[in-house]
This record gives structure tokens, sequence and C-alpha cells, in this order.
């Protein structure tokens, strides 16, 4: 029985990826940039089992969803697919992440599922070609890919030139020390799915499409303060580009909302850290949960701060820049 083991960790995105040209291969309507967390890894063993005529998938040792199953179930088709290996595998994960909940726990768990999964069929990929793959399960797991600052293109065209256009690749940002204080304010899993709230929102929002234009704008300012290691600007932007995305939300018809009492209460604390002169930025993805852009050495000021208004420092995580998947555990078992 061929078993591998790979660990990858969530993304939080600075520019969001918020709706797809293209379901079935995950072309995003935008190119997004985000940065990798060092906190809440996901694991996934992935063991290839001649016996079995069916796939079998676990969460946390229990069995899984029968969605979540079916999804991890197209996912390994695909590897099936591209190794010409027929066999159906035993797949177990463990997130460390609340699940649905707006924290990137797909981005995580695809990254890991890609790499687990593409090293037990034998399929020998590059980054930029695992990114591909991890893609065609979720598509910010392609980002989840790479550690620190990644950049995933929208890629051009659909179909098989857009497939491939369409990867992630790190950027550099030695000048910086980012770090991010996750605000945990409702760990729920989310009432509408990210994928409904997408097509939803590209259907219906009048202001999805200036959302778009405007995303593109903020990928070559946020580029050039990330080289330039100017993080007011990238905090500036990322906050603009989130609060933009939801807005696009707002305008769906009928209308999506994520935000919480509890996120407008961190949003508010954020402004008045920069009013007293600390750098704080807000970004949010489609949950209700915070994430605050920092420098690191202002991390345990701006950690204290959001505590008092999300219930405790239990529900405040301070994180920052994670490494890239990799494989944990590889060989014969």
């Amino acid at each position: 029985m061929n078993s591998v083991v790979a660990v990858a960790h969530p993304n939080i995105a600075l520019i969001k990826y918020w709706g797809k040209r293209d379901e079935v291969l995950h072309l995003p309507m935008t190119t997004s940039l985000s940065l990798t967390l060092r906190e809440f890894p996901t694991t996934t063993r992935v063991t290839q089992r001649p016996d079995l005529t069916a796939d079998h998938v676990t969460f946390a040792g229990a069995r899984a969803p029968e969605a979540f199953a079916a999804r991890v179930s197209r996912f390994l088709d695909l590897v099936r697919e591209l190794s010409g290996d027929p066999r159906h595998a035993v797949v177990d994960t463990v997130n460390t992440v609340p699940t649905g909940a707006g924290l990137a726990s797909s981005a995580a768990g695809f990254a890991a599922l890609a790499l687990a999964a593409g090293t037990a069929y034998g399929l020998d990929l590059d980054r930029r070609a695992l990114s591909r793959l991890a893609r065609r399960g979720s598509g910010s797991a392609s980002r989840s890919v790479f550690g620190g600052f990644a950049v995933w293109w929208r890629g051009e065209d659909v179909g098989d030139a857009g497939d491939l256009s369409s990867f992630a690749e790190p950027i550099d940002a030695p000048l910086l020390d980012p770090a991010l204080v996750v605000a945990l304010v409702d760990t729920r899993e989310k009432t509408v799915p990210s994928r409904e709230a997408m097509r939803r929102t590209m259907a219906t929002s009048p202001f999805y499409p200036p959302w778009v234009a405007e995303s593109a704008r903020d990928l070559d300012r946020m580029r050039k303060a990330l080289h330039e290691g100017d993080l007011a600007t990238v905090g500036d932007i990322a906050e603009a580009n989130a609060l933009g995305m939801h807005a696009t939300m707002l305008g769906a018809r009928p209308a999506v909302r994520y935000f919480a009492p509890g996120t407008y209460r961190v949003l508010d604390r954020v402004l008045e850290l920069r009013a007293s002169g600390i750098g704080a930025w807000a970004t949010m993805d489609a949950g209700p949960n915070v994430k605050v852009l920092c420098d690191s050495r202002d991390s345990a000021a701006v950690a204290a701060a959001v505590a008092e208004v999300v219930g405790g420092a239990a529900r405040t995580v301070v994180t920052t820049a994670g490494p890239g998947a990799v494989v944990s555990d590889d060989g014969n078992r």
C-alpha cells in the first residue's frame, strides 16, 4: 500500500479571488495575491488500496460528510486520469482551522491533497504544475503550494490555454516582516457557501464589474509596495480590496452578508489602532472572521487590542508568514 502524507497551510488573500470564468477548470476572474500562514496546518494522508472499488474518505479519523467525500473523490479521479493509475485510495484529512468559516480551510486542504495524491500516484510535478493541480480542487489552494507571499495569475482565455496559464508563484518581499492577527469572531460554518455566493454576486451585483477592474489596479500597486517594503500601502490596498469584495456581495440579489456584530467591532478597533499610530489593516474572506495585517513588532499590541472586542485572548491567533506545502512522510506502509 503506497501511502504519502503531506502538510499545507492556509493562505489569506490580500488581493482577493472572487468569481470564476470557468467553474470546471477553476479559472478566476481576477489575479489574486496572498500570504501563507504559519498556523492552522492541514495534514492529509493518501493511501492507495488496490482492493478498493471506491475511495474511502475520512475527516480526522471519522467518515467524512458525503459532499466533502464526493469532492475529494472527484479530485482523485483527475489525478488518476493524469497518472494512468486506476487504483482507489483511502484519504484522511485533519484540519486545525475551523472548516467553512472563511479561514481558508479548503486552500490548505486541497494543497495538501494535491501534493499527497500527486506523489502517491507518481506524478512528477514541479511547483507550478502542482499549483495548477491544486487549483482544480480549490482555486485558492494554488497559492498554498507556496510559502510567504504568492500570486495566482488569472491566466488567459479558457480551456487548455486558460488551464496552462493560470498558476501560482511566490513573490519576494525581503524588506517586510508581516504578521496577521486572526480575530475568531464566529467559527461556525457559514450559511451561504463561497461557491454559491460567488455565482450570485457575479450574476446579480452591479458592483461586481467595477470591483474586478479596480482589483487589477490594486494588484499592480501592491506588487510595487511589496518590492519596496511599504507595509502601509500594502495594508491600505488590502483593506480596500476586501471591503470592496464584500460590497459586491451586499449588492447581490438577494444580498450575501457575512458580517457579524463582532466583525464590526474588530473593524472599528482597527481604525482606532491606526488613529493611535499603530499600523494595522483589516482583511476578510467569505466569512465573519477578520484578519489584521501588521508588522510583527506590533503584533502583540494589535492582538491585545483586538482581544478586548472579541471576547478574550483565546479568540485571537497571531501568525506570521508560513511555509509552502511539503511531503512529511513518503513510503510504503
